[in-house]
Parts: structure tokens; sequence; C-alpha cells
């Protein structure tokens, strides 16, 4: 079942602060895009804080997310190339 508005929930109340205690934090979104379709998005100043925070993410995807996901995460990571 997915459930966009009980992920945002949990992403927002357990997920969040969790991001927050990692060093190098610039920003993380978490997006209903539609369609059954969640994105997040997060912003580090360096790759050992993005490398932590997708450890915390699949435990937190297993532990809290799993349930309400269609299909299983898929993981990108790159470097930022343009940005305002």
């Amino acid at each position: 079942m997915t459930d966009p508005a009980e992920a945002g929930r949990r992403v927002n109340e357990v997920f969040v602060p969790l991001m927050r205690e990692i060093s190098g934090l610039v920003a993380y979104y978490w997006v209903d895009a539609g369609n059954g379709v969640m994105v997040s998005t997060s912003v580090f100043e360096d790759e050992a804080g993005a490398e932590e925070s997708i450890r915390k993410a699949a435990d937190f995807v297993r532990d809290h997310l799993a349930s309400l996901l269609p299909d299983p995460p898929e993981v990108m990571a790159g470097h930022v190339v343009a940005s305002v």
C-alpha cells in the first residue's frame, strides 16, 4: 500500500531529526511527486556526510517505510555541477 501522507509524517517525525545529527548537512527535502512516487534529496558539504545519510536512510526505510513504498528505494549520488 502506498501512503505518501503517512510516509511524509514518518520522515518528518523520525528521519529528519536523524538527518540533523549528520555533520555537513546543507539541506534535505522529501517530495511527494504524485502517483505513488516519493523522492528525497539531501545536500551535504562533503562525501562523508552523504555516505552517513545513505546508511541512516537504509535503516530508516527498512524499519519505518518499507510497508508504505510500492518499490524498493533507488539510491543515486553525485556532485553538484550547477546551483543557484
